[in-house]
């Protein structure tokens, strides 16, 4: 299945020419969200070719304009473009959301918008996989969001099948492979006989604004994307703490600790928007596998 991450917006709270406000586009299998959708949002998805028809879910980590102001304009586009069917939208505060979309109108829309809080550890659940909210430190109440897939099913053994069982190759494989027990020779034959071990899905984590906290790097746990606010740099660590915000460095620390695969560095403040090397250098001083964010970044998830 299809795990692939587009950064529509990878800036601070000031967009920059460089770099539009936070969003991010997710396509998992047949489903596709945004996490977080920041001025401008709508017109990013265009130039990225993400489309609209498809996206039924958008979560927002906190209710900071930069990071929710681009819902009224996409929610009118959406409505223009003759949609039909409702479009959920996940934040802290939904009541608040919910207010603001009930004076603009939006009940007049061609589609219905279902307006849901999320809190510490309340989940989504899709086919295939389910989206985690946890709490974030920031200066109003916020959230992360972690992207969890099942568990799949272990590796099928050909050699217990064939020499141990005597099963021949053929479509009694396949039956095992997907789950699904045979009869052979006048036995039950099990998955659980063939199969080894399940195997862990993937798991992206997405902080949105946040201070470093334990409760990310128990989140995060062994993620193979964990994407992270890095606002600022050391130099600018006590600003980073007034204002809710993490520094390169910090963030690597959130994925060592965690033992995270990858780190994407995201949320750069405009004071790094023509050079980001300081944070970046900053950053693999601690964790190696890091990168920093940019608009249109493709990155698909794999398997192992």
């Amino acid at each position: 299945m299809l795990l692939k991450i587009t950064f529509l917006g990878t800036s601070g709270t000031v967009p920059s020419v460089e770099r539009n406000s936070p969003a991010i586009f997710v396509q998992f299998g047949g489903h596709r969200f945004l996490f977080d959708c920041g001025e401008g949002t709508q017109r990013q998805m265009m130039i990225a070719k993400t489309g609209f028809r498809n996206l039924d879910n958008i979560f927002i980590s906190h209710l900071h304009t930069d990071h929710f102001i681009g819902l009224f304009g996409l929610l009118e586009t959406m409505s223009l473009n003759e949609r039909t069917k409702p479009l959920n939208v996940y934040a802290p505060r939904a009541k608040v959301l919910k207010a603001l979309f009930d004076v603009f109108g939006y009940e007049m829309l061609n589609y219905p918008v279902n307006v849901r809080e999320l809190r510490d550890g309340e989940e989504v659940k899709f086919n295939g996989f389910k989206i985690i909210a946890f709490k974030t430190e920031h200066i109003v109440q916020s959230v992360g969001y972690a992207v969890i897939e099942d568990d799949r099913r272990g590796k099928f053994n050909r050699d217990k099948a064939e020499k141990e069982l005597g099963i021949p190759p053929g479509p009694l494989y396949a039956k095992l492979a997907r789950g699904e027990s045979i009869i052979w020779n006048g036995k039950l034959i099990t998955p659980e006989m063939v199969l080894g071990e399940k195997r862990r899905g993937r798991k992206v984590v997405y902080t949105g604004d946040t201070r470093p906290t334990e409760r990310t790097v128990e989140v995060a746990r062994g993620a193979d994307i964990l994407i992270h606010d890095a606002a600022f740099g050391e130099e600018l660590k006590d600003w980073a703490i007034e204002s809710g915000h993490s520094t390169a460095r910090e963030a690597a620390e959130v994925a060592k600790q965690a033992g995270v695969k990858k780190l994407i560095l995201t949320h750069i403040s405009t004071r790094y928007s023509k050079d980001v090397s300081p944070l970046l250098e900053e950053a693999k001083e601690v964790f190696e596998n890091t990168t920093v964010a940019e608009d249109f970044l493709n990155l698909e998830v794999k398997y192992d």
